[in-house]
């Protein structure tokens, strides 16, 4: 007997793929085998990114173009979402066709990304168990399922344009929203965000509709969003912490000698600086961050990314990489799981990506929050507000973080025991819900049988 063949397709960003990649391989280590679909840019980078064979043989990596030029620019998620849902189905089809061909190769259940409707679409079309997998947050979710009530009720137009700006709060103990804040309306503006609301909209009905929902979350996080969304499982969070931090799915290789110099620090006392794989600033805000670490005179790991501003290498202020060089180490992009269970690690100073929010929970470690886009800003009013683990930035009136105000608010989070106390209290809940029969764990084991059923 063949282990029973599973497709899995994540959305086309770093932060969608890691943790299918993770839940995949939590699915091979039960016994099944996995086929996972990325979009063919995509698939390029995670191969280019890989270890050597770190994903053993349950894994099989295949790809699908995403109906893009080869050198459009991935980041503009208005076109990728406008032409995704056109091109990518038919490709499924034929990929799960070819598949079906062979008896023993024959799929039991497909899992897409809550952002790739379009692929529950395909399972159910060709009478397939389908699954959505969530990788942010139960209250990111809330907020899409909650769109009619909010264009009821007066607070936005059918196009998810915001009539004001005001908080918005959908339960007790779920993050307020700035009204301008709505994920389709901070990733987009003008037409692009009429792209974008769509795309939510659509994919959220696929959501609601698969045959079951799994989340990146657990009923201890965020007991009330999950409320809200009575169809989800939620199994996180899923980390690599079963395989020792050895995580994949990365779009960048990891510089590993970070590691070695986090090695030479003293306990708790590294800042660790880093804001995913979307983040841009602009020139002035990229030196103003430079300099506040510098001014805060701790020792720092930054993972500074070759396009986090124009031209990073020539961004940084004059004289600074030599003042520095006893002080702070910058890479690429770091091996990230590994670097936040390191002893030497004081603080995870995050753009709130949910993957970040929960590895950085996971080990226990206090939040400097700088949210870019997207959900990021209801993960920063779960660290800040609802967790208590974490500061937020204030800017000045011409929108910057200053480097005082760097340098005060990393004074207060390292040296207030009170963030360290409350972030280890939900690191032991993050270790509780995931181990043998921890409430994600029992969720996990449902879901298993369910797609054994």
């Amino acid at each position: 007997m063949s282990p029973p063949h599973i497709l899995a397709i994540p959305f086309p960003a770093q932060g969608h793929v890691i943790p299918l990649l993770e839940l995949s391989l939590c699915l091979v280590n039960h016994g099944f085998r996995v086929t996972f679909v990325n979009t063919d840019h995509t698939h390029k980078r995670v191969i280019n990114a890989l270890q050597e064979n770190s994903l053993g043989d349950g894994i099989h990596l295949v790809s699908v173009p995403d109906g893009m030029e080869p050198d459009d620019d991935r980041n503009d998620l208005e076109r990728l979402c406008a032409v995704m849902p056109q091109v990518m189905p038919g490709k499924l089809e034929e990929l799960i066709e070819d598949i079906n061909r062979i008896e023993e190769e024959k799929l039991v259940c497909v899992i897409a990304d809550g952002s790739t409707g379009f692929a529950l679409e395909v399972a159910e079309k060709m009478k397939i168990k389908k699954a959505a997998f969530w990788p942010a947050s139960a209250a990111t979710l809330a907020s899409f399922y909650s769109i009619p009530k909010l264009i009821e009720d007066g607070i936005m137009d059918t196009d998810g344009t915001p009539v004001k700006k005001q908080m918005i709060q959908l339960a007790h103990n779920i993050p307020e929203i700035d009204s301008t804040n709505f994920i389709w309306y901070n990733v987009g503006g003008g037409l692009a965000q009429k792209t974008l609301f769509d795309f939510i909209c659509k994919n959220t009905e696929a959501v609601k509709v698969a045959d079951t929902l799994i989340g990146n979350s657990t009923y201890d996080f965020e007991p009330e969003a999950l409320s809200l969304v009575p169809n989800m499982l939620p199994i996180g969070p899923l980390l690599a912490s079963s395989r020792q931090g050895n995580s994949t799915g990365y779009f960048w290789q990891e510089d590993l000698a970070c590691l070695n110099w986090l090695d030479q620090q003293q306990p708790s006392s590294v800042i660790y600086v880093a804001f995913g794989s979307f983040t841009v600033l602009d020139k002035i805000q990229f030196q103003e961050l430079a300099l506040g670490l510098e001014l805060a005179n701790k020792p720092f790991l930054w993972v500074v990314r070759p396009d986090i501003t124009d031209d990073a290498n020539e961004a940084f202020p004059e004289g600074f990489q030599e003042r520095v060089a006893n002080q702070g180490k910058m890479v690429g992009w770091a091996p990230q799981q590994k670097v936040l269970s390191h002893p030497s690690i004081a603080c995870f100073f995050s753009h709130c990506g949910w993957n970040s929010t929960m590895e950085g929970l996971s080990n226990g470690l206090p939040f400097l929050c700088w949210p870019y886009f997207a959900d990021q800003f209801i993960n920063e009013s779960y660290i800040c507000d609802i967790w208590k683990v974490g500061l937020r930035f204030k800017r000045d009136e011409s929108g910057i973080i200053t480097r005082e105000e760097i340098k005060s608010k990393i004074d207060q989070v390292v040296g207030d025991e009170k963030f360290k106390a409350r972030a280890l209290a939900l690191k032991e809940t993050a270790i509780e819900t995931v181990k043998e029969g921890g409430q994600s764990n029992k969720c996990f084991n449902n879901f298993i049988e369910w797609i054994k059923a």
